[in-house]
């Protein structure tokens, strides 16, 4: 096929441009379809995994809700897998407080304070870790583990916790018969707690104290 003059200066022009950038070209495009393709990669490998979580936490849920030592297996099964393999799940540190209270509950301390030990030592959900560290030190006193339990509480309580852990500071020392740091703890708390309905039961401890 015969091309006219400006036809060729084009075509000549094209060839010169694809010798020179071609190769770039073709590098860039391919740059781009492999990026895409491990971001759209990543976001089923990032389903995928909350989907699988959610199904432990489901699971750990149910057999929360049921009796036996086969419920209780489940529990800490479910638990090992989140912690396992999803730890960076936002289902994990749920279902790690939800083992921790059923276990608790079925007077497991040991296991419950497992739980909660690990979910202490998460860093990556620091609002759960100060709920955790409460609940530690609350499984800790029941073991009568004072120190260790007061060491979960020391410190600036984080932020929305100053009175719940004063009033746990309260409970522990008062369970090591430290009456005046405990009415000093439990006073610290009701300054905190205000009006809050919650301040009537310190104020029972406080006044139990007294007695």
């Amino acid at each position: 096929m015969a091309y006219d003059l400006e036809e060729q200066e084009k075509i000549d022009a094209l060839k010169a441009w694809w010798e020179r950038y071609g190769t770039a070209s073709m590098v860039l495009v391919l740059a781009i379809v492999v990026a895409f393709a491990g971001w759209r990669g990543w976001q089923w490998y990032e389903a995928h995994q909350a989907e699988q979580a959610m199904g432990y936490y489901e699971a750990l849920e149910a057999a929360a809700g049921q009796q036996g030592d086969d419920a209780v297996t489940r529990i800490k099964a479910a638990s090992a897998a989140l912690r396992t393999d999803y730890a960076g799940s936002g289902y994990t540190a749920r279902g790690v407080l939800v083992a921790a209270w059923a276990l608790q509950q079925r007077k497991d301390l040991d296991g419950a304070r497992d739980q909660l030990q690990w979910l202490v030592g998460d860093k990556s959900s620091p609002a759960f870790q100060a709920v955790a560290r409460l609940r530690l030190a609350g499984v800790l006193l029941a073991q009568k583990q004072y120190q260790p339990a007061l060491d979960q509480l020391k410190g600036k309580a984080p932020d929305g916790f100053a009175a719940l852990y004063a009033d746990r500071r309260g409970d522990v020392l008062a369970a090591q018969g430290q009456k005046q740091q405990a009415r000093e703890a439990w006073e610290e708390a009701l300054k905190s707690l205000g009006t809050d309905p919650a301040a009537q039961i310190v104020q029972l401890k406080l006044d139990a104290l007294g007695a």
